[in-house]
């Protein structure tokens, strides 16, 4: 399985991008793939093909109308281990014995 951490970005459409993070967390929730949306990002958990396949469709959505886009990937496979968006937390709060903000 595969965490797929990513952020993409418009270019030239101002200070506030949140209509295009909007519109591809549509894409993300139609994929029935498991994520957390955070402040800088989106996390995506599924098999590579699929999370990869997830940012191309954002990708795709977004180049419509945004001549330049930025976007950062980062990924971390571990075969064989599922939901790892809500165990790896768990693991590091059962070390700190205590809950953290998520």
């Amino acid at each position: 399985m595969v965490l797929l951490e990513f952020s993409m970005t418009p270019l030239g459409k101002g200070e506030s991008v949140g209509k295009y993070v909007a519109r591809s967390l549509e894409i993300i929730e139609q994929s029935g793939l498991e994520y957390r949306l955070n402040p800088m990002g989106t996390v995506l958990e599924g098999e590579w093909d699929e999370v990869f396949d997830v940012v191309k469709q954002c990708f795709e959505r977004m180049r419509k109308d945004c001549p330049r886009i930025s976007c950062i990937i980062k990924v971390d496979y571990r075969r064989g281990h599922k939901g790892r968006l809500t165990s790896k937390i768990a693991s590091v709060e059962k070390r700190l014995k205590r809950k953290l903000k998520t």
